[in-house]
């Protein structure tokens, strides 16, 4: 059993707002990691090298040590994909949990050359309501003028604990869009971090999750954009019931160099019960001139009473 210490906003807000990071207790991590052989991939026109070993992967934010280290360490399932067609073509990634299969430690990278373009859908599923185990990574590089979309559903039990840390770079006038379909796990935290490094960049990310029982949710959302003229926009849409609990945390960085960029993010949830809570911290930082920022948070409780946090 492990006591976790996760998902560190950059900026320290104050203590008693209870968001600056995400602490679990007695979680269990896998020390023995079987092979995960549930994968299955359709639609393929993309090159994907299977369980070729990777070096270490270094994060700029991420889960933390330990469970950065427990992917370098014990992943059972690693997964090259490249990018070099610019047909937008969609391919599907199944990892099918069942019996047999209740652990995943998955690294997955993802390069897209120049001017390529595709969609890839990753799935993260239950098949019974046993207790599941996963910790991946999901790592993008997207080149010059390349458009890469990616869909990340997770439908894992909730009595399983998901952790996943997506990192992307852009560089000029790519773009890298992102939908998450947060519904599964009894702990599900996820740490998203894009680095616009490329002029005209852009990346968007749209999220729904639906927590119900006593599920947590655990969202910490990183962009830095760097580059002149990039653009970052964040949706981030949900509902909460029972005893379900989430935690969102938006930054949006603007960097020397990134004259003329814009940044936005609005997230909104909706709580269908009077146990249900919901936290949001939307941050702007800024040390450029010239851009746009604008963040937002709101809730309405049992679809009646709206109450509405507004910074700009």
């Amino acid at each position: 059993m492990e006591n976790l210490k996760l998902n560190e906003t950059p900026i320290r807000t104050a203590r008693n707002f209870n968001i600056n990071n995400i602490k679990l207790e007695n979680i269990e991590l896998p020390e023995v990691i079987q092979d995960f052989k549930n994968l299955k991939i359709t639609g393929n026109d993309l090159k994907i090298d299977i369980n070729s070993r990777k070096s270490n992967c270094n994060l700029s934010y991420g889960l933390g040590d330990i469970l950065t280290n427990q992917i370098n360490e014990k992943s059972n399932c690693n997964l090259k994909i490249m990018v070099d067609k610019k047909e937008n073509k969609e391919t599907l990634i199944e990892f099918n949990f069942d019996e047999k299969n209740e652990g995943l430690i998955d690294n997955v990278e993802i390069t897209a050359n120049e001017e390529s373009s595709a969609t890839i859908i990753i799935k993260y599923n239950s098949k019974s309501i046993q207790k599941c185990y996963h910790n991946g990574i999901i790592k993008t590089i997207a080149h010059k003028n390349s458009n890469i979309k990616i869909i990340l559903v997770n439908l894992l039990s909730t009595i399983s604990n998901n952790f996943i840390s997506i990192e992307n770079q852009l560089e000029e006038s790519s773009k890298v869009n992102y939908t998450i379909v947060d519904f599964g796990g009894k702990n599900s935290i996820t740490n998203y971090y894009s680095n616009l490094v490329g002029d005209y960049s852009e990346n968007i990310v749209d999220t729904v999750y639906l927590g119900k029982e006593n599920q947590l949710f655990d969202l910490n959302y990183i962009t830095e954009l760097k580059g002149k003229n990039a653009n970052v926009n964040m949706e981030i849409q949900g509902a909460l019931k029972d005893n379900a609990i989430k935690h969102f945390k938006g930054t949006i960085d603007f960097k020397k160099g990134s004259k003329k960029s814009k940044g936005n993010e609005n997230e909104f949830c909706f709580l269908l019960s009077d146990k249900a809570k919901s936290l949001g911290l939307p941050m702007l930082l800024c040390s450029e001139e010239d851009v746009e920022g604008n963040h937002a948070s709101s809730a309405r409780k049992n679809w009646r009473k709206r109450i509405i946090l507004y910074y700009e």
